[in-house]
């Protein structure tokens, strides 16, 4: 039995009974209709393979011209489906002009039934091939979005860094599902690049889909992909993510934002291995490999009913811990040479160097936005530092982080500091607006700085 759905149109009941007892053997399902006019309302209930179309069918018209508009409009709604025209008057023009239109063949009654069946299988395999020529197209196009970035790199020494990293390579090698839990900022993404880098997959793609920037009612758009004229905006068919990944791996990021009840959406997806598009009654089997982060905890969101139980047992095979900045030790000097050298070729400023007080206040700073808020540290100290030398002074951090203290332990000294921080933080650097802020002159502003480096 071939697959494929085929839906057979006409007036002649005995013709469609005919065709019917005939093909059911021969193929997956077989639809009848008799009346043209229900030809668009089955076209959108079910996606067809092919469909025979009768040439005529009001009595004593033999023109053809019905079965040439319904072609017509077939063929404009849907394109890749294969019709084969049957009529019991042979008409060269006639035939012609179908063929022209878009029809694959065309056959008369009576038929031949080795020759009809040979026709509709050849028409059959000619929608398949269709088929796989624009399914390729359309994960061609979305895979342009997806090639092509910023290569990145996992820089670090530290143990923590190096047991992370051992784990990450025995994962690799395997097709579990798998987890990274960490801190905003602390490098989860790049994580996954690297899952997927050293896996067997790495010849194919990897899909990043931040679920925290997709909205409800794009969810499954995004996701599953949707069909031409499913919904107002869907002005052509568009593969969703998980057919994009197809043969790769897909990275959902901040999955912890994800609404209850569209987990459920995604969990079916994921057991399945299966999904449809907006629109689409067909099922397309998807091959992927999962990789999820979050900076939430979601065990404790299962237990206060936000985060579904299955679905956290799905996507956490294997858990993969990142760890903060401040437990990495002198790391963080690497990464600040490294952004270091990335922002001096950017702005045009070669042979910057940090000086020795300013990599100590990097190191006993504690960093809460981890290496995010490093980089964008080092960055701000490049454009706004003097000379070649970055010190101390330019490097403007969030002091309740980099002090130890508690609040009842401060000094009048260190609060002073830290409205000083404060100010030149929120003025970006301009000594004479924090001045301004703090009730000082500039002059006396200065001397402050100065006096408490």
């Amino acid at each position: 039995m071939a697959k494929g759905n085929i839906l057979i149109v006409d007036d002649n009941k005995s013709i469609l009974s005919a065709l019917e007892i005939f093909l059911i053997p021969e193929f997956q399902t077989i639809t009848t209709l008799s009346d043209p006019n229900q030809i668009p309302t089955e076209l959108r209930k079910k996606e067809y393979n092919l469909v025979i179309l009768d040439m005529n069918f009001n009595a004593g018209i033999n023109t053809g011209n019905e079965g040439i508009y319904w072609l017509g409009r077939i063929k404009e709604s849907n394109p890749e489906t294969s019709v084969v025209m049957i009529t019991a008057y042979g008409d060269v023009e006639l035939t012609v002009k179908a063929l022209k239109l878009g029809a694959n063949d065309f056959f008369l009654k009576p038929w031949d039934n080795n020759k009809l069946l040979a026709t509709l299988k050849s028409a059959l395999q000619l929608n398949w091939s269709k088929k796989e020529v624009t399914q390729l197209k359309e994960k061609e196009k979305g895979l342009k979005t997806e090639i092509n970035r910023e290569q990145k790199f996992i820089i670090g020494s530290s143990p923590q860094l190096m047991q992370m990293l051992n784990m990450v390579r025995k994962v690799a090698k395997t097709d579990a599902n798998v987890l990274i839990t960490g801190e905003n900022g602390t490098g989860k993404e790049l994580i996954a690049h690297e899952i997927h880098r050293l896996s067997e997959r790495s010849q194919e793609v990897l899909v990043s889909v931040d679920m925290g920037a997709i909205t409800e009612t794009l969810f499954e758009s995004e996701l599953f992909g949707h069909v031409k004229g499913a919904f107002t905006d869907a002005r052509e068919n568009r593969p969703g993510k998980f057919e994009v990944a197809d043969k790769g791996s897909l990275f959902l990021d901040e999955i912890g934002n994800l609404s209850f009840h569209l987990q459920a959406k995604l969990l079916a997806a994921i057991q399945n291995r299966k999904i449809s598009r907006i629109g689409s009654n067909q099922t397309v089997s998807i091959d992927i490999r999962l990789i999820c982060a979050t900076n939430k905890d979601l065990e404790s969101m299962v237990r206060e009913g936000l985060f579904r139980e299955d679905l956290l047992y799905r996507i956490n095979t294997i858990q993969i811990e990142v760890p903060p900045l401040r437990d990495r030790g002198n790391d963080v000097l690497v990464l600040a040479d490294f952004f270091l050298k990335k922002y001096s070729s950017k702005y045009n400023k070669p042979n910057l160097r940090i000086n020795q007080q300013a990599q100590d206040k990097l190191l006993k700073y504690q960093w809460p936005g981890n290496i995010r808020e490093l980089q964008h540290t080092i960055e701000k100290a490049v454009i706004l530092g003097d000379g070649n030398v970055l010190k101390a002074e330019d490097f403007l951090m969030k002091p309740f982080h980099s002090e130890k203290a508690s609040e009842t332990e401060l000094t009048l000294e260190e609060m002073e500091k830290r409205m000083i921080n404060l100010a030149i933080e929120k003025n970006n650097g301009n000594l004479s607006a924090a001045a301004d802020q703090l009730g000082v002159t500039r002059q006396t502003l200065y001397n402050k700085i100065k006096k408490n480096g």
